[in-house]
């Protein structure tokens, strides 16, 4: 069965969230100028590219990165193609092929836009009355491909606070564009950073 890697590439002049600290870059030591081995040092937010929303991201006292249950990120789910919607809502949710499956990444018209270094802020979210939905279908983990689940702007950020106050894990950035939809195997391991309110993952998928 194949697998697909799930995550962005992370190097410089990628796509990041407005105001987000980018990915930097430096060499530390180098072979060339006389070092005996290669080493470089890394700057970025904790929420660049592929990354997991622990509840610390938006609530006090929450989970940090590294104190999430990973089972909740890792074992069956599925894709839901979400492809020509402007967003994804209950009605969309409902006549969808989600079924009993607790793991969902929404394939949407975000994948191309997330290989560009423009922002959209249009891009395709979950609405407040979808993330109901899915906390009321016993969802684990819920994934889109951009950089946030939850429309640009939106005050108080409901969609984020409903889904981690009911200990849904939310991945942001998963690169979605070549995989299918449909059942899979999901693998998403957050760096386990010490008191982190985010932080980037590897996500693999197996159709």
């Amino acid at each position: 069965m194949p697998l697909f890697d799930a995550t962005l590439p992370i190097r410089r002049g990628m796509l990041t969230f407005p105001g987000d600290p980018p990915f930097e870059t430096e060499p530390v030591v180098q072979r060339r100028t006389g070092g005996e081995f290669n080493l470089a040092r890394i700057s970025m937010g904790t929420h660049l590219g592929t990354h997991v929303d622990p509840p610390a991201h938006y609530l006090e006292g929450g989970a940090t990165a590294d104190l999430i249950p990973l089972d909740h990120l890792v074992g069956p789910g599925i894709v839901l193609d979400m492809t020509g919607r402007t967003q994804v809502d209950r009605g969309a949710l409902e006549n969808s092929a989600l079924g009993n499956h607790v793991r969902v990444l929404f394939k949407t018209d975000n994948s191309p836009r997330l290989l560009e270094s423009e922002f959209h802020e249009d891009y395709v979210h979950l609405t407040e009355d979808g993330a109901a939905y899915l906390i009321d279908r016993g969802i684990l983990m819920v994934g889109n491909d951009y950089l946030s689940i939850e429309r640009y702007g939106n005050p108080g950020a409901p969609v984020h606070m409903a889904l981690l106050k009911a200990g849904v894990l939310i991945v942001e950035g998963v690169h979605l564009l070549h995989v299918p939809v449909g059942p899979c195997e999901i693998f998403c391991l957050p760096l386990r950073i010490q008191g982190a309110d985010g932080a980037p993952a590897r996500v693999v998928i197996r159709t």
